[in-house]
């Protein structure tokens, strides 16, 4: 499905534009989401996390057409901001980049020849958005406006948005768009692929992840090589059960969050003729296998950051903080791991404030 998904609230709505793009939108941290739904009673205290520095390394390869390696992001110092009490200063009074580049474009330019649906996808201030798009209806021109749209109001801050997609070509489209549009900002935001986004978080919180600093990423001849391995220790035929065709359908328990154990217990009853009987057995040995060697595939690059983020809720919470606004492009609405991450990225209504005299991440 091509489609625009930005993510703006905690549960996403029905589509706003009927001609429209998928977009939805993480929670904006102005008034204009100050109506959110009731939250839970905050639980006690838990110590400060003080998340590692951010990493500039973005992995060196992703499969299919497009393995260019994305160019690693201009580190820049991250300014303190309290949001402001309106949801939009006047043109006169519209930031001009925090001192970092040329001064933005006025809000109402950024709508200028939009047309109303994608005018108001730009504009949108609230709950999260999600707009079902076709090919060439412009949901990358939506996203990039929107981008500099909330600059502009002074809404966000550029180190306070990521915007995620899923192919390197499209990533690299999107940054460039960003940067003609708010200039050297763009290099303050996190502009990249699924994979790119979740490296840089595993590379921050390795230990959390359960990783070493230093883990592998393996390619897809490295988890071939690996797989002939182990099936030739489990005296899986490769003549019947290739080595491609087992990791395909490991890849597919991964797109769906199911750990090995799941997996075997869900296909001991197949036929043990069948793919999912053999990829079950083999499942188990093979990340035993990554994990001995310190590394990931790269269907666990987005398994282990869902992971992470689950698992360590101050860690959550820091990247919550950080990313007041998620926009995403192309979202695989077939993909349920790329769907849990981006929640947990942006958390669900309900979740606890952070202690008071700590910054938060809605309104």
């Amino acid at each position: 499905m091509d489609a625009l998904f930005e993510l703006d609230g905690p549960d996403p709505l029905t589509p706003a534009a009927k001609g429209g793009r998928t977009s939805a939108a993480r929670p904006a941290a102005d008034a204009s989401t100050a109506a959110d739904a009731p939250r839970a009673q905050a639980p006690e205290a838990m110590p400060a996390y003080e998340p590692a520095p951010w990493p500039d390394e973005e992995p060196d390869w992703e499969p299919g057409p497009e393995p260019a390696p994305e160019p690693a992001d201009e580190a820049m110092p991250e300014e303190a901001w309290t949001p402001p009490s309106t949801p939009a200063v006047p043109a006169s009074a519209a930031p001009t980049g925090g001192g970092w580049g040329a001064p933005l474009p006025d809000a109402s330019a950024l709508v200028e020849g939009l047309n109303p649906s994608q005018a108001e996808a730009v504009e949108h201030a609230g709950e999260a958005l999600l707009i079902m798009a076709g090919a060439g209806s412009g949901k990358t021109r939506v996203l990039t406006h929107r981008i500099a749209y909330l600059l502009a109001t002074g809404r966000a801050r550029p180190h306070q948005i990521l915007a995620i997609t899923f192919t390197n070509k499209a990533a690299g489209e999107m940054r460039e768009r960003v940067e003609n549009l708010v200039g050297p900002d763009a290099r303050r935001m996190w502009v990249s692929t699924f994979h790119s986004a979740c490296v840089r978080i595993l590379r921050a919180d390795h230990a959390a992840a359960g990783l070493k600093s230093t883990f592998s990423i393996y390619d897809q001849t490295d988890s071939a090589n690996l797989m002939k391995l182990v099936a030739k220790e489990l005296d899986i035929d490769p003549k019947k059960f290739t080595p491609k065709a087992l990791l395909n359908r490991i890849g597919k328990f991964k797109d769906e969050l199911i750990s090995p154990m799941e997996a075997l217990a869900a296909t001991e009853k197949a036929s043990k003729f069948s793919i999912d009987y053999a990829a079950g057995r083999a499942y188990a040995e093979y990340q035993r296998r990554l994990d001995a060697a310190n590394a990931v595939d790269f269907d666990d690059i987005i398994v282990r950051t869902v992971r992470l983020l689950q698992q360590n809720p101050q860690v959550a919470r820091a990247y919550r903080e950080r990313f007041r606004h998620v926009l995403v492009d192309e979202y695989q609405d077939t993909n349920h791991a790329q769907y849990i991450l981006v929640r947990e990225l942006i958390g669900k209504a309900g979740d606890p404030e952070p202690p008071p005299g700590e910054p938060h991440s809605r309104g």
